[in-house]
């Protein structure tokens, strides 16, 4: 069947191929274009539909359906999740026995059995060679784990090597692994290869002319484990020496890139983030694996020979989970590797199902999937502080409409690129320097703000919080911060520590603490950056609550480089909560003023806030993915969040976590629980 390759004139115009990949995501978008303009003259016709689109966009969906019905060709990939599999598999179904082949990979069980590749078809019993395709379907391993990513990689290379010799249906699975490894590895001369070896083998009907002279390049073969970095020429290496030889003058950061987006050449977002980091102060090691199993190349470039960490902290940009991804993920590995790393981990993610401007303009932030893909699995594995740092360009306008910066868009293709989104880069770049200077810092210079409530208001309720002593905790803190090196005077009791706190010179101001500073109206005025919101809301500075007006009270007290704050009431006098139903209002002067005084004035290096709960994310803002219009964000800026937390109520816990940045430090409830009375006798 195989003789000379045919040339793009002597192609038949009146037979082309359509080949259509379904896939979750455009991470590799830009490539298929390119392929596509490279495979048009002969005849062949190549687009991508990804199901980002579909939840947004039903007109996306429609459009991939059609294109399913009529491809001759299929490729389905990443299809995981329920809603996806449910869009789209009865176009697959129906498209199924009329199509010249259709190839499912790394995707749910009823979508990888649809797989018709000539003589094979995986809802069929495997026998012999067969079996081996169930190596790469997820099936567990030792111990029934998941097969880890460098594994199944390793299994990949090999097949196709030993499937050569071995003649039959057993071909048509070399066929399947062969365009697993083009895939994974999916630069434009990959898709291009990927095409046309299928075409070569499975074209049919009035198609069939092209088997055997439709030529396929073998795999190219790109680095499993590498470092990468948009400055230098060759852009992606096995050795570290490809690096910049610069140092970090505040320590370094390492990243973790996904390999798809630096094949695919669609990475303006993660060389926006290592502007941002590099801006920082911060020496960059941005890594990347095949697969979703980071670890080799966390074991490759973080590790030093003696088993020591090489870099001071570790951001996760893929916005997956560390292990495995989003199809199988291994939080047990993901939090062994961490732990022996013990390095502060934090979680970032570029916006795929969305545009920017449309997760800027959203008033939720992050859909529902996003919010489960990009978040709260990599909470699993121990990451915090869920940030975006870029995503999608919008269709139209000469820049991005998702802040008052209005960036440039990349340089596009067909494809809409990804692109950084350089305030939510520096905002995370900062807040990472931040956790390496904590890290780095003695401890007895560290300067910590304890935040402590006041709710309701008035109602002698101050220093109070769900199932906690909290001046007693507190009490304890200050004398473990002390013994364990902390610059901390720790009063000579309890009582003396409630009094500095409650009493103080409480009489004088008429409030329910002591007051620790008092800022001056005109310096709030000058130093406030959403005056104009918060006036719009509460009137001229310094407003009505904790005003003597002409200054603004903070509550508190110092005890050597340890100030205990009272966190301000957070809405009206007899409505207190109204402040959090209200998505567009704002906090008051007093709450505002009182955070960037923990911030700038007191300079805290880290703030503490003791026990369930405050006001801090409850603050208006989006529900997750937090933007620079958020309070939340603007109010702990990029000060380490620690937060005392009750075990028993992880809801409003995990918006501490995603909306304040907050790392959890949960505390048991008491082993008791209030009996009450009957609905009768109540």
């Amino acid at each position: 069947m195989h003789g000379k390759v045919a040339s793009p004139a002597s192609v038949d115009p009146r037979a082309p191929v359509r080949v259509v990949i379904i896939t979750l995501d455009n991470h590799l978008k830009g490539a298929v274009d390119r392929a596509d303009e490279v495979l048009a003259p002969e005849g062949i016709d190549l687009a991508l539909y990804a199901a980002s689109e579909w939840g947004s966009d039903a007109g996306e969906l429609d459009k991939a359906k059609a294109a399913i019905a009529e491809a001759d060709i299929v490729i389905a990939t990443m299809l995981f999740l329920d809603d996806h599999i449910r869009m789209v598999l009865p176009a697959l179904e129906a498209r199924r026995e009329a199509c010249d082949a259709m190839v499912c990979l790394m995707s749910a069980g009823e979508v990888v059995k649809l797989t018709k590749m000539g003589g094979y078809r995986m809802d069929a019993p495997a026998k012999g060679p067969l079996a081996l395709l169930k190596k790469l379907r997820g099936n567990a391993g030792k111990n029934g784990k998941p097969n880890s990513g460098a594994g199944q990689m390793k299994m990949l290379r090999r097949l196709p090597k030993i499937l050569r010799f071995i003649p039959g249906t057993a071909q048509d699975v070399r066929a399947y692994f062969l365009t697993l490894q083009y895939w994974l590895a999916g630069s434009d001369e990959n898709v291009v290869a990927m095409v046309r070896a299928l075409i070569d083998r499975y074209a049919a009907g009035e198609r069939m002319y092209r088997r055997g002279i439709t030529k396929a390049d073998a795999p190219l073969e790109y680095p499993e484990t590498g470092v990468y970095h948009p400055r230098t020429q060759q852009r992606m290496s096995e050795s570290l020496r490809l690096l910049p030889r610069e140092q970090g003058k505040h320590g370094t950061v390492g990243l973790i890139l996904l390999r798809s987006y630096l094949l695919g050449r669609d990475c303006a977002h993660y060389d926006g983030a290592i502007a941002a980091f590099e801006a920082a102060g911060l020496k960059v090691v941005p890594v990347f694996a095949s697969g979703l199993d980071a670890r080799p190349a966390i074991e490759a470039f973080f590790v030093g020979p003696d088993g020591k960490p090489t870099v001071d902290a570790i951001v996760n940009l893929t916005g997956f989970s560390l292990v495995g991804g989003p199809a199988y993920s291994d939080a047990t590995a993901a939090r062994e590797i961490l732990g022996r790393l013990d390095l502060p981990y934090l979680a970032a993610h570029a916006i795929e199902f969305q545009t920017i401007e449309e997760w800027a303009n959203r008033p939720q932030g992050l859909l529902p999937l996003e919010s489960t893909m990009m978040v709260a699995m990599p909470e699993l594995d121990g990451s915090t502080v869920p940030s975006v740092f870029g995503g999608r360009a919008g269709a139209s306008g000469e820049g991005c409409g998702g802040c008052e910066r209005r960036c440039a868009r990349p340089a596009s293709h067909k494809a809409r690129p990804m692109q950084a989104c350089p305030e939510r880069a520096e905002a995370l770049a900062a807040r990472t320097l931040r956790l390496i200077q904590l890290r780095k810092s003695e401890r007895a210079s560290r300067k910590l703000a304890i935040v402590v409530f006041n709710f309701p208001p008035n109602a002698g309720a101050t220093g109070t919080a769900a199932f906690m002593g909290v001046h007693e905790s507190l009490f304890a803190t200050l004398q473990r911060l002390a013994a364990e090196g902390y610059d901390v005077e720790v009063p000579a009791s309890v009582d003396a520590m409630r009094d500095a706190l409650l009493k103080g010179n409480t009489d004088r101001f008429g409030t329910d603490a002591n007051v620790a500073h008092r800022i001056p109206a005109d310096d709030h005025v000058r130093r406030e950056r959403h005056l104009a919101e918060i006036e719009a809301a509460w009137g001229p500075a310094p407003g009505k609550q904790l005003s003597d007006g002409g200054h603004i009270l903070i509550q508190g007290a110092h005890f050597g480089n340890v100030f205990v704050g009272v966190q301000p009431g957070f809405g009206y006098e007899g409505d207190p909560m109204r402040l959090l139903f209200e998505g567009s209002f704002a906090p008051t002067h007093a709450f505002s003023a009182f955070y960037r005084y923990l911030r700038e004035d007191f300079g805290a290096q880290a703030i503490l806030h003791f026990g369930t709960h405050g006001a801090l994310e409850f603050m208006p803002g989006k529900q997750a993915g937090m933007s620079g219009k958020c309070w939340p964000d603007r109010l702990i800026g990029d000060a380490p969040n620690f937060y005392l937390y009750a075990a028993n109520n992880p809801s409003e816990g995990m918006l501490a976590k995603r909306r304040s940045g907050a790392t959890l430090v949960s505390y048991l409830t008491p082993p008791l629980a209030q009996a009450g009375l009957y609905k009768g006798l109540v």
